[in-house]
Order: C-alpha cells, then sequence, then structure tokens
C-alpha cells in the first residue's frame, strides 16, 4: 500500500493545487517586490505591480530571473528578509563563475526537510531505517538536504559526507545502512569498489538509494540497482530553488512528482520563452512560492526536460517531471549536431560497456572531432590491439547509428579515467581554449 508523508497535500485534487499555488504566488510576488530591488526593478520595467497577478497564469507577466542575475547581485542582493532572519547559507560550486550564495530562514529549513521527507516516505522509508548520506556536506545542498529530510522522518541518519570509500563501504557493512544517498556517478563507484574488495552486496542491508545532482540515464539506473542491489530513485533539485526535493520519484518510477504547494513548474521554448504543452520538450522554469530568504520567481534552470499532470497511479496529483535529458549549457553541437553526454551514456550501457567515459570536443583548423575514452571492463577487457581496434571500431559505428556521427572511441585500461566523489566531469571541451586567443 502507498505511503505518503503529506497525504492532504500530495493527494489533493487539481482545483485545490491550483487554489493553493495561486494564493502563494500573489503573496511571494508581493513579498519580492516589497524586498528585492531587482525584482522591483525587474518588474516596474515590464509595466507589471504585485496587483497585477490574481491566477497562475499571470505568472507569464513576471519576467524571467536567471543565474548571471544572481551573479551580478553576489552575495546577498536576492535576499528577501534582513541577515538576522537567515538561519543557514548555502552556495554554489562556483566552478563556472562566482558561487551562488542562497539563504534560508528556520521557516524556510522546516519546508526544505518536509520536502526532502517526502521523497524519503515515497521509496518505503520509516523511521526504521538508517539513512547513509554519502553527498557532500558543506556548502554543497546535498548532504544537509537530505540530512534534514531524514531527521524529520525520525530516520536514524548517518552523516558520512563523501569520499573516503574504503570507510563508506565499511560503515555500510557495520552500521546497517538501509538507504543511501549520493550522486549517481558516486553510487557506481561504490559498486565498483564493493565488488573489487570481494563485498556481496546482497547480504547488505542496503535496499534503497536516492540519487541526484547530476544527469543519469534508465540504463545507469539498471546498473546501480544491480551492482548496489537496491532500489534507486530519482530526486531533483538545484542550489537557487531549495536543493533536492523539489521533486521526487514515488513507487512507480515513472517521473518526479513537483512538490507543488512550494514550487511552480514551467516548461518553456528556449528560444522564444514561449510556455509549451505537456510532453514537449522544453527548459524547466521554477519558481519558489513558499520560500521567504531567497525567494527565486520564473528561474530559468536550463535544464530540458517535459512534465505531465495525468494521474499517477501511486495516487499522487502532484504534476510529474521527466529527468533532465541533457541542459541547454551542456548541449554539444559538433559538425552541425546536436548532442547530450546522456545520449553517449545511453548507448554504451545498452552494449554492455563500462559507465566510466569522457568526451573530449576539440577542433583542428576550422574542423570538431569528438573523442570518446571508454574504460574497458571485466566483459570486454583485451590486452590484444587486434580486439580492441575491433571494439573500438564497432563502437564508432553504434554511435554513427543512434547519434548521427561517428567519434573516434578509444577504449582505455580500468580504473585510469578519473573518479569524482562529487559529480561527474563528462565533457572536456577544448575549442574554447581556440576561441579565446
Amino acid at each position: 500500500m502507498e505511503r505518503y508523508y503529506n497525504p492532504e497535500v500530495e493527494t489533493a485534487s487539481r482545483e485545490e493545487l491550483d487554489r493553493i499555488q495561486t494564493e502563494r504566488l500573489i503573496e511571494q510576488v508581493n513579498h519580492v517586490y516589497n524586498n528585492v530591488p531587482l525584482y522591483r526593478q525587474r518588474m516596474d520595467e515590464a509595466g507589471v505591480k504585485p496587483e497585477d497577478i490574481k491566477c497562475l497564469d499571470d505568472i507569464r507577466k513576471l519576467p524571467f530571473t536567471s543565474k548571471q542575475d544572481l551573479r551580478d547581485t553576489y552575495p546577498y542582493g536576492m535576499f528577501a528578509v534582513p541577515m538576522k532572519d537567515v538561519t543557514r547559507i548555502h552556495a554554489s560550486s562556483g566552478t563556472t563563475g562566482k558561487q551562488i550564495v542562497v539563504g534560508y530562514t528556520d521557516g524556510d529549513l522546516d519546508i526544505w526537510d518536509t520536502c526532502c521527507a517526502r521523497q524519503l516516505v515515497a521509496t518505503g522509508a520509516t523511521s526504521e531505517d538508517k539513512v547513509h548520506v554519502s553527498y557532500g556536506y558543506g556548502l554543497f545542498t546535498g548532504g544537509l538536504g537530505l540530512h534534514g529530510g531524514s531527521q524529520k522522518l525520525g530516520c536514524t541518519t548517518i552523516p558520512v559526507s563523501s569520499g573516503n570509500t574504503a570507510r563508506q563501504l565499511t560503515i555500510m557493512q557495520d552500521f546497517g545502512s538501509t538507504i543511501l544517498g549520493a550522486t549517481p556517478s558516486y553510487a557506481m563507484y561504490l559498486g565498483e569498489s564493493a565488488a573489487k574488495a570481494g563485498i556481496d552486496t546482497s547480504k547488505l542491508p542496503l535496499k534503497v538509494g536516492i540519487f541526484g545532482a547530476e544527469p543519469w540515464t534508465e540504463e545507469m539506473r539498471q546498473s546501480i540497482e544491480k551492482s548496489l542491489n537496491i532500489k534507486a530513485y530519482d530526486i531533483y533539485g538545484l542550489t537557487e530553488i531549495c536543493g533536492p526535493g523539489v521533486a521526487y520519484e514515488c513507487s512507480q518510477q515513472k517521473g518526479m512528482h513537483v512538490n507543488e504547494d512550494h514550487f511552480i513548474i514551467e516548461i518553456i521554448n528556449p528560444e522564444t520563452g514561449e510556455p509549451v504543452p505537456d510532453g514537449t520538450k522544453g527548459e524547466i522554469v521554477f519558481s519558489s512560492i513558499t520560500k521567504k530568504a531567497f525567494p527565486l520567481l520564473r528561474f530559468r534552470t536550463k535544464d530540458i526536460g517535459v512534465i505531465t499532470h495525468e494521474k499517477c497511479a501511486c495516487g499522487r496529483t502532484f504534476v510529474r517531471m521527466s529527468k533532465p535529458l541533457g541542459r541547454v549549457d551542456d548541449m554539444l553541437i559538433v559538425r552541425g549536431v546536436n548532442l547530450f553526454p546522456s545520449q553517449i551514456e545511453a548507448v554504451l550501457l545498452q552494449e554492455n560497456q563500462s559507465p566510466n567515459y569522457q568526451i573530449i570536443v576539440d577542433r583542428s583548423g576550422s574542423l570538431d572531432s569528438i573523442e570518446v575514452d571508454i574504460e574497458m571492463n571485466e566483459d570486454n577487457f583485451s590486452d590484444k590491439p587486434s580486439d580492441i581496434i575491433g571494439m573500438e571500431k564497432a563502437l564508432e559505428n553504434k554511435f554513427k547509428s543512434a547519434l548521427g556521427i561517428k567519434p573516434k572511441v578509444k577504449l582505455v585500461s580500468p580504473d585510469t579515467i578519473p573518479r569524482s566523489e562529487g559529480k561527474a566531469v563528462r565533457v572536456v571541451d577544448k575549442r574554447h581554449v581556440y576561441e579565446n586567443k
């Protein structure tokens, strides 16, 4: 029987959810207009006043917010409450520019914990479970996000953080971890490491994994489930909106339920900014309608996805979003062909190849080149050059068939592609070096 953390909201009628969202949107628009100079300026420039927002469709009158806006107002320019009311601060890694700094009031943290608790319950978790948190702690939202949800539900929380893989496996065995939270690439690495250490994961108490913070395919899900002997669930979040818990998978695993009492999701055409119908791919846009310290409206995530309002068999009525199908800014254009790293990964896993790979894009003169470096695994390892060349050519043809472009494939020895205990680095694009010269 399906369980819910907040059944009255998670199974509410569409009319009730619309009513909740409308009331909270109107209140939030007033809050940001009165307390965030950038919002007031942008709304005034657009000729929009808080009183113009009367229904959900009116959200389209509001200007979009981008990551550049957050960098331009670094560090606290988008905060909507006095700093004395900010209980905690998180931040992005800042790998592509200035860090994005976000804040939370006590109430914001309670909402965040609730959203993550809903995910845990949707995977079958109860207060009897031991939640092993291998997401990074600190300014990154992953660790403390799932930590808060675990505590909210009353689980035993094991705050391991990332890194020290041998110690992670020992803790799983000795402490009896039943639920694992980590990035999917690190979960893969834990499964590999367990196999190398001779650990029979079928004998571990571990039963569920909650993975997010980076894109991953259905093929990767199946690989993780096999290596760790668990059921793997997707959780979606982003630093700017909340952290993990914006959306979560249920037992049906047919999309992630958006916590609609706290967030409004839109799917737009990334070129025009106009909404697209359910089932149509587009850029995901989120609005926080209850967060008080750092409330973003119409934030363009650059993630690509689809949504559906069809009722889920689990009984939840929240709109469902797909796994991110790529990113507007991660899409590679090589010799006129658009492709995403997830497409490369899907081919590799379909062909029983290692999920440890790296895409290297380069340029010689005016011609782009693409190479996919792939680790050999136990099933296809060979030290015979003729065998390796044959496998490389076969994979090149598979990529040509699936992607419309034929990359150079280079099979490398196991454990030679750098592992990440955070987000995996899948693409090395060297072309910008020439563009900046």
